[in-house]
């Protein structure tokens, strides 16, 4: 679970409605159902309209993902190759067949077992290269698309605004109902302006956020699988794949083999 998310929430709309309290007014006055469809189903619409269907479909699933914590650790990755570099530095690259079924990393998978077939590392480095360009091109799609919602939202609320606007002026002379009636037509642009500062840009951001962060576990893969080819030292090993770290994360073990 991804803690800075949830925390992101409460304290962005827990200040809101605290602000609110504060100034005595009612959230009540906020509530209006019509406004709302259109701010949400009108977004959405328009993201039918710009995206496939596939893409549109995988928003909640993109969603969801900005609440997980990251599945990689590079660090674990980096104590991984160095043991598996002592290993085949002692036992050979074929022994490190038997750790296949023991890798949970399907990516580290691919890399180990083309590795063991004896495909050539240039071809090894492409083959693994295709592989994060391709995820890196899925979680671009999802953080615009999400993006584009941040983006158009505001725009359906203010479309709401106008609208409810112009069956107010063309209603003038029941000044009784003019200020309820401005204030309902004001509320389509409120929801557009929390739903994309609130909700979509920034799970936008956190989409890409993750993304840069998983690029650079895959990195630190690739670099580590072609080290273990080469036959490095599991000292240099490390050296090498801890230079993708920031320097408060490095200094892991420096066991390992000569």
């Amino acid at each position: 679970m991804d803690l800075a998310t949830i925390l992101g929430f409460v304290i962005a709309f827990g200040a809101y409605f605290a602000s609110m309290f504060m100034n005595g007014d009612n959230p009540a006055n906020l509530v209006n159902l019509p406004s709302l469809v259109l701010v949400v189903l009108g977004a959405f619409g328009v993201i039918f309209l710009a995206h496939p269907m596939e893409l549109v479909t995988s928003i909640p699933g993109y969603i969801g993902q900005t609440f997980k914590g990251l599945t990689t650790n590079p660090k674990a990755e980096i104590d991984r190759f160095v043991e598996l570099a002592d290993q085949a530095r002692r036992e050979g690259l074929l022994s490190l067949e038997e750790q296949i079924g023991n890798i949970d990393n399907d990516f580290v998978k691919k890399g180990i077992m083309l590795v063991v077939d004896g495909v050539d590392p240039a071809v090894v480095r492409e083959i693994m290269e295709i592989d994060n360009d391709l995820m890196e091109r899925r979680h671009k799609n999802g953080a615009g698309v999400i993006e584009m919602l941040g983006s158009v939202s505001p725009a359906m609320g203010m479309l709401g605004t106008v609208t409810g606007l112009v069956g107010v002026l063309g209603n003038l002379a029941d000044a009784s109902a003019l200020g309820p009636s401005v204030a309902v037509a004001f509320l389509t642009t409120l929801y557009g302006v929390v739903l994309s500062n609130f909700f979509y840009a920034p799970l936008a951001n956190k989409l890409k956020q993750k993304n840069k962060d998983e690029m650079v576990t895959r990195e630190i893969i690739v670099e580590g699988i072609l080290a273990i080819q080469a036959g490095e030292n599991p000292r240099i090993v490390r050296e090498k794949l801890e230079s993708f770290l920031p320097p408060k994360l490095r200094g892991g073990d420096e066991s390992g083999g000569e």
